[in-house]
């Protein structure tokens, strides 16, 4: 019975948590295969399928162009299918299939059969809608919400915001709107003090003073650590704690739909320069791969920002579609970016790489793909304490 309860209790993320993921997720999806779709329409390209999960439908309908519109089984991603993707159409007589070479009135709905830069403008249209996504998301929090401005012209108290769920803040008691005034009987005022001393104790046993509603407390955890580059570019350790500043009185100023614009472009870019900077850090060794999170961690912050309201859950949208849009972009075959740079190679070849080349190229992205995935889901499980949560149920 108590494996039971605990169980029980650590599946309220279904709820809790999944909801909002799967909301995030078909957004997201919709958005992007939406982009290919539109512009394939736009080049007289037939779609035959547009389906926003896997495997089964679960609810489907035609419409007058002869598009399958549907949901699947299984909500973790989408596609959309265009006629005529090779030379020739596959048929099926009785048991038996063969080939055949298409007629003209195919050809000119046919994918294949379309020009180079009509195929590329198809192919980029996806990631493309992910970045007006959220330039357009943005800029509607800009202009109905506002920018934040702090009210005060001082630095951040240590006071803390948000509390990142399994972090050692979380884990050594800290939460929301807690005030830090001591490390270690080291007295703590701005947040960037407090930033500087965890940054210089990983891993280490440190006691924490805090006033919480008028109470003095006192708090003792483990902080965590993450890898780093110092300025010798030696490897070395950085404490974490796992909480964000909060911000404290704030005012917003609604921006005219120019300005909020003009705010949302500058925020995408901001937001694509730092994603390929970490990136970009990761392959020389000045961050750790530890951090990079898959499927698990995008749910687990969906069910936080969601919780946080409406502007959060946007905001963490148009920070997830920036993401997609620029992953798809990577030259990795399978991915939309893969397909870009074969064209790019049939551009300069004057015609397109062999079938073989092609299929072995497709191999070689799946192996890459399915790689990314397995060590993504482990930093996942490592991050939300899934192998102690087992540990809980068999002891």
């Amino acid at each position: 019975m108590e494996i039971l309860s605990l169980f029980l209790a650590k599946l309220s993320f279904l709820w809790e948590i999944g909801i909002p993921f799967l909301v995030a997720l078909t957004i997201l999806v919709f958005v992007h295969e939406l982009g290919h779709y539109s512009v394939a329409r736009w080049c007289n390209v037939k779609v035959e399928v547009f389906s926003i999960g896997f495997g089964p439908e679960i609810k489907g309908w035609n419409d007058s162009h002869g598009t399958r519109w549907k949901i699947s089984a299984i909500p973790l991603g989408g596609y959309v299918k265009m006629f005529g993707e090779s030379e020739t159409i596959l048929e099926s007589e009785g048991e038996d299939e063969k080939e055949r070479p298409m007629t003209p009135e195919e050809e000119a709905v046919s994918f294949h059969h379309k020009s180079l830069p009509q195929r590329a403008a198809i192919v980029f249209a996806g990631p493309f809608i992910n970045f007006l996504f959220a330039v357009v998301a943005f800029a509607a929090l800009f202009m109905f919400l506002g920018v934040p401005e702090p009210v005060s012209d001082n630095p951040p108290l240590a006071v803390v915001g948000n509390v990142s769920p399994g972090s050692a803040a979380d884990n050594g008691g800290l939460k929301s709107g807690d005030q830090i005034i001591s490390i270690n009987s080291k007295n703590v005022t701005y947040f960037s003090d407090l930033q500087k001393i965890i940054r210089s104790n990983p891993n280490r046993l440190i006691s924490i003073g805090i006033v919480r509603k008028t109470k003095n407390l006192t708090l003792s955890l483990t902080t965590g650590s993450r890898s780093g580059k110092n300025a010798e570019g030696q490897t070395v350790q950085h404490g974490l704690l796992g909480v964000s500043a909060d911000p404290g009185e704030v005012k917003y100023t609604r921006q005219n739909p120019a300005t909020a614009i003009w705010l949302g472009v500058e925020r995408t870019y901001v937001f694509t320069v730092r994603i390929l900077e970490y990136i970009r850090d990761i392959f020389v060794g000045k961050q750790s791969a530890d951090e990079l999170g898959g499927i698990l961690r995008i749910a687990q912050i969906s069910g936080q920002v969601a919780e946080l309201g409406i502007a959060s859950f946007v905001s963490f949208l148009a920070i997830l579609s920036v993401n997609l849009g620029l992953i798809n972009l990577f030259p990795i075959p399978l991915l939309d970016g893969g397909h870009l740079a074969f064209y790019v190679i049939e551009a300069i070849r004057g015609r397109p790489l062999g079938p073989k080349a092609q299929e072995y190229g497709f191999r070689v992205g799946l192996m890459f793909v399915l790689a990314l995935f397995l060590f993504v889901t482990w930093n996942d499980l490592v991050h939300l304490k899934f192998f102690e949560f087992i540990t809980e149920l068999l002891t």
